[in-house]
């Protein structure tokens, strides 16, 4: 059964409804980028995609997602928004899911760092050169299945 997206919570203290809420977005793994009580907003760093060996992180919801982040760099940030109401609060999910630009197959290309081979013999060890061109993503859009699943685990955690 799919959740309606904002979910409505019965609750009168604040602090416990957002302290919950931190607690289940831990549970995913991701670590808190911003959070603003006043304006009812919680933000998430980027998270790199769990792949098929890493069943205790829950930020990949499925097996397609599980597969798609073994073959490919994705990653995800997760928004939440809490609007009070008249005996509750609103609770809006919001993922977002990027997959890596790669221009280059990483199997052929140089690698990070490039070492300088026509130089003759010099004191100076720092002969590592950063990448030219640093890597980007690509927006892939809201990622539903992670959606749902922090907002069933929301209405698990305010109905105990």
């Amino acid at each position: 059964m799919q959740a309606s997206n904002p979910i409505q919570i019965s609750g009168n203290n604040q602090d416990v409804v957002w302290e919950r809420i931190v607690d289940t977005i831990h549970n995913y793994k991701f670590a808190i980028a911003k959070e603003n009580k006043l304006d009812g907003r919680i933000e998430t760093e980027y998270k790199v995609g769990a792949n098929l060996l890493e069943p205790w992180h829950g930020d990949s919801v499925g097996f397609d997602n599980r597969l798609e982040s073994t073959l490919q760099s994705i990653r995800r940030r997760v928004f939440v928004s809490v609007t009070p109401i008249e005996g509750g609060y609103l609770l809006g999910v919001e993922a977002f899911k990027e997959i890596e630009d790669v221009t280059t197959p990483t199997a052929s290309a140089p690698g990070g760092a490039t070492f300088q081979q026509e130089l003759s013999l010099r004191r100076d060890l720092n002969l590592v050169e950063e990448r030219s061109n640093p890597d980007g993503w690509i927006p892939l859009g809201r990622d539903p299945a992670l959606e749902q699943d922090i907002l069933e685990s929301l209405q698990i955690a305010f109905s105990q």
